[in-house]
């Protein structure tokens, strides 16, 4: 991935719009493309069609994913949205947005929590359970998983190596990251990425809830 390794981060700030601007990074090239996009106020990327679904996760902001025959969803900070399929598809905002496209191709399989065309929270998928671990599969393949994850106070997962890259984004709380012997509190509106192998730990100092997509290419 290209991305910074063992440390926090913030999706939001390290891609700043430029005004006047639209911008994309590739973060992931191969079965699911990962891109982070910049749009400056009273920018637009066209509608187009595309075969596959897009899960938009915005980190800053706020933007309208609009398509033909009036649809139009405007999405804010924290919020996402699946696209729809074989119509097209464009995204503008008045304010300015920071997100991040998480390709997934119909053969994937997706949560039937997860409605395309609707605008929803990842923190909203998962309840938190007193003394547990909640997890949801959002999307995944051979190749991908996309998972939400709510953890009660003081649980988390002990360390151990994934056999590929990863990127969290912290949802709501606070946690402890583990990784290659050093602890990274994360809280809210920030990311962290591990490398493939990378020895890491979660541990919920309150509760906290988070998105980890997992690649395995």
């Amino acid at each position: 991935m290209n991305e910074k390794t063992g440390e926090v981060f913030s999706i939001a700030k390290d891609n700043q719009p430029v005004p006047g601007c639209t911008i994309s990074k590739a973060v992931y090239s191969g079965i699911n493309d990962i891109i982070y996009f910049s749009l400056a106020k009273n920018t637009d990327i066209s509608a187009e069609i595309y075969p596959y679904y897009k899960l938009l996760v915005v980190a800053d902001g706020n933007m309208e994913v609009y398509g033909t025959d009036g649809f139009s969803k405007k999405i804010e900070k924290e919020e996402s949205i699946v696209t729809l399929t074989d119509v097209p598809m464009g995204i503008r905002t008045s304010e300015g947005a920071v997100y991040t496209e998480i390709m997934i191709r119909k053969e994937d399989i997706m949560n039937e929590a997860i409605k395309a065309g609707e605008v929803f929270k990842l923190a909203d998928l998962v309840p938190y359970a007193e003394g547990k671990i909640v997890n949801m599969d959002v999307a995944h393949n051979d190749k991908m998983k996309f998972v939400v994850m709510a953890f009660d106070e003081g649980t988390g997962l002990s360390e151990h190596a994934a056999p590929g890259e990863a990127i969290i984004f912290a949802l709501d709380g606070e946690g402890v990251i583990g990784y290659e012997g050093k602890e990274h509190p994360i809280k809210a509106g920030e990311n962290f990425h591990f490398a493939k192998a990378g020895l890491h730990s979660v541990k919920a100092t309150k509760k906290f809830k988070m998105a980890l997509l997992l690649t395995l290419e």
